[in-house]
């Protein structure tokens, strides 16, 4: 995976967060903030919001918080 077009590569994400799963869920929520008028943590001009929301992770600027426990 190190010819990956992706930027930054996902390995270098998954290290900011659990798993794929909460990189997907983290990124979406995020870019959907975005589109709903939030403001963008980093200044990045002209970049899609799910662009954005995939840099902020990246930089370690968005929190969240994993749920162990739920419906089984």
């Amino acid at each position: 995976m190190t010819n990956s077009m992706i930027n930054p590569p996902i390995l270098d994400l998954l290290e900011k967060v659990d798993n794929r799963y909460s990189l997907v869920i983290v990124t979406s929520k995020r870019a959907r903030q975005l589109i709903e008028g939030y403001p963008a943590l980093l200044k990045e001009e002209g970049l899609k919001p799910l662009t954005v929301a995939i840099n902020e992770v990246n930089e370690g600027i968005v929190e969240y918080e994993s749920v162990k426990e739920g419906i089984k």
